[in-house]
């Protein structure tokens, strides 16, 4: 992969040319990397793999500066969504386990880390906690590329090129969650579950916390009559139709990141 990627890139240098690279490392089965050392446990072989994914990436950047395209080039790093179960002890954030792992409703299992570079563009060591959902990809690689968005159709996307840039922007007010017949909806504080469970985010991603059905913050009854219109505006497919659903085109796979 890593050597089509490099030829592709190469062989489009003169022009305008969008990659998309979706690695197939820290993801079941959990293989051997060319630089395992023989005997090596299931623990030892995820750390291969983050290791390996991560000497690829060094790799590929080598390769634009080679080419003299890295202050031409946006570069986006993100996983698709949280660490699988053959991972999530190792998974942690500045030491600490986060709440929830891959297929749960929690933050482990959709919360991930994005990454963002481009010399001159976007500024170094800048930390945004704008909300960010996967669909938003669409619309803001199609204003970064000069593409106009087709007239008449509402999308569910909503450009960062702003914000990649260093600027403000419009952060999104919500982003919507659905997996198997469960979903949730969440703004920068609150999330609201289609079970009617209302959890304050004040600790994630390390802790949800339960608001009382009966609380009086109106901070909290503010965020569920917001997030309850936006369940409402998103019914949920019945739970084991998701296959089905998806192959005539209605699956709904919005995630966060």
């Amino acid at each position: 992969m890593h050597e089509f990627a490099v030829k592709f890139i190469t062989s489009h240098k003169d022009q305008p040319f969008f990659l998309y690279y979706p690695m197939s490392h820290v993801h079941g089965p959990i293989l051997r990397t060319p630089d395992s050392k023989p005997g090596a446990d299931k623990d030892q072989l995820y750390r291969d793999n983050v290791e390996y994914m991560d000497k690829l990436v060094g790799k590929l950047m080598a390769e634009l500066d080679r080419l003299h395209l890295r202050e031409k080039t946006l570069v986006i790093f993100t996983g698709d969504n949280g660490t699988a179960r053959f991972g999530v002890e190792a998974a942690t954030v500045n030491g600490r386990s986060i709440s929830g792992r891959k297929a749960t409703m929690l933050e482990g299992g959709s919360r991930v880390p994005m990454l963002v570079n481009w010399p001159g563009v976007t500024p170094a060591g800048r930390v945004n906690h704008d909300l960010v959902d996967f669909s938003d990809f669409f619309a803001t690689c199609a204003e970064l590329g000069g593409a106009p968005l087709p007239d008449g159709v509402k999308l569910d996307s909503q450009s960062f090129a702003a914000q990649i840039r260093g600027d403000k922007g419009k952060p999104r007010d919500w982003v919507y969650v659905e997996l198997n017949g469960r979903s949730y909806a969440r703004n920068g504080r609150f999330k609201l579950n289609n079970g009617g469970e209302l959890f304050d985010l004040s600790e994630a991603p390390y802790k949800e916390i339960a608001v009382a059905g009966n609380t009086a913050d109106p901070a909290a009854l503010t965020a569920r009559k917001q997030l309850q219109a936006v369940l409402k505006e998103h019914p949920t497919s019945p739970a084991g139709t998701a296959q089905k659903a998806g192959k005539a085109g209605k699956k709904k796979g919005r995630k966060r990141a």
